[in-house]
């Protein structure tokens, strides 16, 4: 395993995190806690979770795990300021996460989801969530306030410059790296902790291995070369992974161990391979879901990615369409994209400022046609 300093915070943290969006939720809480103490015991000890991630399991899985772990590792959990945006609500959070951890205090706590700057104005208003927080660090209850960003370079650079945080969690990987690195770069070099989420593009690399394998060296699947990306470059302090299997922590693992750092010539290369897409591949949050009329955005996001990623044909996707309705993922839908009523609730919740709306639209042109 590799070990970097988080920042200027004296931490010393796993380059491979474990992020607990991703457990089987068919397990028991008990079963994917054993998932967690097994990452442990490979020499991770960076814990990332928040309130509401798997149907608001992950953080009482964590906790199960933590009651049977060695002391020296790290917890990270998140409040967005929408939600809790006084310093009351703010507190109120971190002691109940800090229930659900079973730990005295916790080590990284983010000011979450921060998607344009009016949230980061909210969170630092008088009497605001960030009030809150510096009194629970005052406290004892959190270690280091940091954030979790969804913007633009320009704006997560301006945030940072403001000094409030000490470290900051973006979306970043081996597809979108041409949009997004330069956030990190700032970041690094600005002495912050970098954390860095969806390396695997919210599985998007995994499920299109035969079309990206320009990414790997001889021998190197893309969701390897994906993964040795993110977590052997020296800018990025922790790559989170949604674990769900041994095998996945096994293999993240081994390329911390192993894994070398792509080259100038090895990042042109790929460069010149991606579309300017890339930067607009859904990457699977999850955080559209909650559609008025019951439309499983999320799923026809992941669909519309095959367009975004490949230029797949209109004859192709509506093929795809025909299959997944009948037979996939789209095949228990509530709603279909023609009852969008275009009420904006999914792009204000989007962290990639994807045009759903208009996404939807085309894909309901292509329901109807495959429904005649």
């Amino acid at each position: 395993m590799i070990y970097r300093e988080y920042g200027k915070t004296g931490k010393i943290v796993s380059a491979v995190g474990f992020g607990g969006m991703r457990f089987d939720l068919s397990k028991s809480n008990e079963e994917n806690a054993e998932l967690v103490r097994y990452a442990s015991s490979k020499g991770i000890n960076y814990f990332d979770t928040a309130p509401g991630y798997c149907e608001n399991r992950s953080e009482k899985i964590f906790g199960i795990a933590f009651k049977d772990m060695p002391q020296d590792f790290y917890v990270s959990t998140k409040g967005m300021p929408t939600e809790y945006d006084t310093k009351e609500k703010a507190k109120t959070a971190v002691k109940r996460s800090l229930e659900k951890l079973g730990v005295d205090k916790i080590n990284f706590y983010h000011v979450w989801c921060l998607r344009k700057m009016s949230h980061y104005d909210l969170a630092m208003k008088p009497g605001g969530q960030y009030e809150g927080l510096l009194e629970c660090k005052e406290e004892g209850l959190i270690d280091h306030i940091v954030c979790s960003s969804h913007q633009p370079g320009h704006e997560v650079k301006k945030i940072l410059q403001a000094g409030k945080f000490e470290g900051v969690l973006l979306g970043v990987n081996v597809l979108n790296f041409p949009y997004r690195w330069d956030g990190v770069v700032s970041a690094y070099d600005s002495g912050y902790g970098v954390v860095a989420m969806n390396p695997l593009a919210g599985g998007a690399i995994p499920k299109h291995e035969k079309e990206l394998s320009f990414l790997g060296m001889k021998g190197e699947t893309p969701t390897e070369a994906a993964l040795r990306f993110n977590i052997a470059s020296p800018q990025i302090t922790v790559t989170l992974n949604g674990f769900t299997t041994k095998e996945q922590i096994d293999m993240a693992c081994r390329i911390a161990d192993e894994g070398t750092t792509f080259t100038e010539k090895d990042l042109e290369k790929i460069k010149n391979h991606l579309g300017e897409n890339m930067n607009a591949v859904c990457t699977g949050c999850g955080y559209c879901w909650d559609c008025p009329m019951k439309i499983p955005v999320p799923a026809y996001m992941q669909f519309y990615n095959d367009k975004q990623m490949f230029g797949k044909s209109e004859e192709e996707m509506k093929k795809e369409l025909k299959r997944i309705r009948e037979w996939g993922f789209l095949a228990v839908r509530k709603g279909s994209a023609k009852d969008c009523i275009k009420c904006g609730k999914c792009e204000e919740a989007c962290t990639q400022h994807l045009p759903i709306i208009k996404r939807l639209e085309e894909i309901a042109e292509w329901e109807k046609s495959i429904e005649k």
